[in-house]
């Protein structure tokens, strides 16, 4: 797989989830935000939409695939090829035992001259066959250890021969009964030192002797090796066949018992020596034809999905199988599988075998077929997760495909939760995968007087540190997903800085029509808000020290206003950095930072009072939401920032914006915390909002609990700001009677008995609205909310009063933000009114 290609994938895969995200937004509604109480099962620790595939994948980890593995074509053609290699053994070692014990041992004087020379000459040709084929198992291992300008011309030339053979020869001249030994010439791959700094020979490139270098290199020598075994065959065939015709062994005299049996003798030798190279020739002409005229290595290959590298991986993998068929049982080539196969090259110590090996796995890794499987195997795999992670400190370029490889594997990894806990677990794993992120920013830019910049010079230019960027981010946002390993990043030194430095854009990247060019760059700022969101979002201690930390950066929320300013071509990347500053709001420190950066809350607004383009995507509208929940979140218990806000002369627009149905929701709530925390200073600024009570009292009839519960908590609070003669002409003005809202109230709460997980704040607002109905005209309203039946539905409220309804945000199912008075206290205050007046 191509880098091109793999960038396609990854930029798939992250349209996709945000697709997946958008519609379980849709499918929860509106009301899924920091004002709601988000409980354990509808969402992970830390704050992440639940995967609606866990819990399947989870059941199905140990199913058994159904895909077949394409490998084993090439294990089943392995145990073929060894059940003819260890016939035409067998019956090659009966015939030199034959040949040595009753033919030169028991007939050599008796022997016609031409028998003599022809047993001689077949010994010797097979000698330097069995030779040859025992030779070249190792040398053509040894020219498969490089990837470099092999074809499959030279895999042709790829036979394993017994060495069994040869010690056979030597084994016999000093005991004839000896077993034949089933040894064969091993390679020393697993010798060969890794030295990433130095530049070593390939193997299958060492010139053996100073000159006549083409000649004698190791892939040369592998050929020829393959034609002197065709050529001894043959000749073996050619001079035994004749031997079978002719039949001209000698005349046997009467009486001459010494060669009573030489005919039979030298004919079953000559049928064993023929019997033999025939079976040789079957094997080669058999491997030719699957190998040359059916293509299966290029089958094979092209089912793995591998590339043109892929068909040096597929022949060391045959090549293994094939040599195990021969130097065990020959059903031992069916045990391997390719995967195992690459997870044992990864742990070589040759470079060359550790590039097969993660080829191997990065692409079974990402093929969907075989991903699941592939990613169990790992999983289980302690050692090879360890040795990935290692692999991401390897800096030098030419191990950059096996770094880039590596982490590509641990991004997939990382994706289910189990093997995302192994490789957190790993110690100094985090510190490895922040090796992977680097800032390339030019050299060219200022110094920065609070952090070194890291220049990279002119032998790096051709290393892709953006991939790499981008690499990391990724394996860290899947990671992210589970609550453990938040904190674990956030302790790691000098991760949390890096992160927020991706954070950062140019003006010219976002706002460029041409940015394709720098799609890596998008793509690397886009993973980094993804990240920086997720971390904020966590819950807990975890997730405040987190804010806390992230907050802190001084580079935070300037890089976060510099994607809102300039990112309108973008609002996915906007709305990721909104959600950024909704989070970090939950801490009351982190809210004053955010609103005393310039620029900040100016481009909050903008955003939430843009018209959506006329046939749109509905991401702008998406947009327009979430900035509106920052900014209730920003002026939520903060008399600075509800100051900030007011000299933005923006309340005539937030009136206005009550009668939009996408973000009216949004903005009574910014107009509530207005009114609630900015302070007496700031009356004569608010005596706008009270132009919204007309619209506010229309929206409590509404039929939707959500826009019916920031709809009465925004009027308990804009009558706060009236006089009874202003609002009696509210009232008249709306053409909305005072016992009809009172009617509205007591319904609320009868439809509301017990407290409400998506509006847990709507029996609050409805009581403090009732208080200030009955304060403002005690003798009618007390009246009214008597014969309503008001007392017994406070007093039901009483009985079922929760710890929810005492808070204004939540972080998961923990509250933040108290409110002054309980609920329970409150619904005591209204009872005793109705009691008293």
């Amino acid at each position: 797989m191509d880098s091109r290609k793999f960038e396609e994938e990854e930029d798939r895969s992250i349209r996709l989830q945000v697709s997946e995200l958008q519609k379980l937004e849709e499918a929860r509604g509106s009301n899924d935000t920091v004002f709601d109480l988000r409980s354990s099962i509808e969402k992970g620790d830390s704050g992440e939409t639940a995967d609606a595939g866990s819990v399947s994948s989870a059941f199905a980890f140990r199913r058994k695939s159904t895909v077949p593995a394409p490998e084993k074509k090439l294990t089943l053609f392995a145990l073929q090829l060894a059940i003819l290699e260890k016939t035409a053994t067998g019956i090659g070692t009966l015939g030199f035992i034959w040949a040595t014990v009753v033919l030169l041992g028991g007939f050599a004087i008796t022997l016609e001259g031409s028998d003599f020379w022809f047993i001689t000459i077949i010994l010797l040709i097979e000698g330097a066959r069995i030779f040859s084929r025992s030779h070249e198992l190792e040398w053509q291992h040894q020219a498969t250890w490089t990837v470099a300008g092999v074809g499959i011309s030279s895999f042709r030339a790829l036979r394993s021969g017994s060495a069994s053979l040869l010690r056979n020869l030597k084994r016999i001249s000093e005991s004839i009964f000896v077993s034949r030994s089933r040894e064969v010439t091993t390679t020393t791959r697993d010798c060969v030192v890794r030295e990433s700094t130095l530049d070593t020979w390939n193997n299958s490139e060492v010139p053996l002797l100073p000159y006549a270098r083409w000649f004698f290199i190791s892939s040369t020598v592998s050929r020829l090796l393959y034609w002197l075994q065709l050529l001894s065959a043959t000749a073996c065939v050619a001079l035994s066949s004749y031997k079978l015709v002719k039949h001209n062994y000698g005349d046997v005299h009467k009486g001459d018992t010494d060669k009573r049996n030489r005919q039979s003798a030298l004919n079953i030798f000559y049928s064993l020596a023929l019997a033999e190279a025939l079976l040789f020739l079957a094997e080669k002409a058999y491997w030719e034809w699957q190998v040359s005229v059916c293509n299966l290595l290029e089958n094979v290959t092209r089912e793995c999905e591998f590339g043109i590298t892929g068909l040096v991986s597929i022949k060391r993998f045959f090549y293994d199988s094939y040599s195990k068929c021969i130097n065990g049982s020959i059903f031992d080539g069916l045990k391997m599988d390719i995967v195992s196969f690459g997870m044992e090259l990864l742990g070589s110590n040759s470079s060359d075998e550790q590039l097969i090996g993660a080829r191997i796995l990065r692409q079974f890794a990402m093929t969907e077929r075989y991903s699941e499987d592939t990613l169990e195997k790992i999983g289980i795999n302690f050692p090879v997760i360890e040795r990935l992670v290692e692999m991401l400190n390897w800096k030098d370029l030419q191990e950059e495909e096996i770094r880039r490889s590596a982490a590509e594997i641990l991004s997939k990894l990382a994706g289910k939760k189990q093997n995302s806990l192994r490789v957190a677990g790993i110690s100094g794993a985090m510190e490895s995968i922040s090796s992977l992120l680097e800032n390339t920013r030019s050299s060219g830019e200022a110094p920065d007087e609070i952090g070194e910049k890291k220049v990279f010079h002119d032998h790096n230019l051709h290393y892709d540190f953006w991939r790499f960027n981008n690499l990391g981010l990724l394996i860290l946002k899947k990671l992210a997903k589970d609550h453990d390993n938040c904190g674990k990043l956030g302790n790691t030194r000098g991760l949390l800085p890096k992160i927020i430095d991706f954070t950062h854009a140019d003006e010219i990247l976002l706002r460029d029509e041409n940015a394709d060019v720098a799609r890596s760059q998008v793509l690397t700022l886009k993973r980094s808000l993804q990240l920086v969101k997720m971390l904020a979002s966590t819950t807990g201690n975890t997730g405040k020290s987190l804010r806390r930390e992230i907050s802190e950066i001084v580079f935070t929320v300037s890089n976060v206003r510099d994607v809102l300013r300039h990112g309108a071509r973008y609002p996915k990347l906007q709305k990721l950095g909104i959600g950024i500053l909704t989070n970090l709001a939950l801490e009351t420190e982190a809210r004053e930072r955010i609103g005393g950066t310039g620029g900040v809350l100016k481009e909050l607004f903008n955003i939430f009072f843009k018209h959506e383009t006329q046939g749109g995507d509905g991401s702008e509208g998406c947009v327009r939401i979430a900035a509106g929940e920052a900014i209730a979140m920003l002026v939520l218990e903060s008399k600075s920032n509800c100051i900030h806000v007011l000299r933005l002369g923006v309340i005539g627009r937030l009136v206005e914006a009550l009668e939009v149905p996408s973000i009216r929701v949004n903005a009574a709530r910014v107009l509530r915390n207005l009114c609630l925390y900015s302070g007496d200073a700031c009356f004569h600024d608010l005596k706008f909002v009270k132009a919204a009570a007309p619209t506010v009292l229309k929206a409590i009839t509404s039929e939707d609990n959500k826009v019916q519960e920031v709809m009465v908590g925004l009027a308990a609070q804009v009558f706060r700001f009236m006089s009874s003669e202003e609002a009696s002409y509210i009232f008249i003005d709306s053409g909305i009677k005072r016992h009809e809202l009172a009617n509205s109230l007591v319904s609320i709460l009868q439809k509301h008995d017990k407290p409400a997980i998506k509006v847990p704040r709507i029996r609050r607002f409805v009581i403090e609205l009732a208080v200030w109905m009955m304060e403002d005209d005690v003798e009618d309203n007390v009246v009214v909310f008597r014969e309503l039946g008001l007392e017994t539905e406070l007093e039901k409220v009483l009985e079922t009063t929760a710890e929810l309804e005492n808070f204004d945000v939540f972080s998961g199912t923990v509250g933040l933000s108290r409110h002054g008075i309980t609920v329970h206290s409150l619904a005591e205050l209204a009872l005793k009114m109705l009691v008293d007046l």
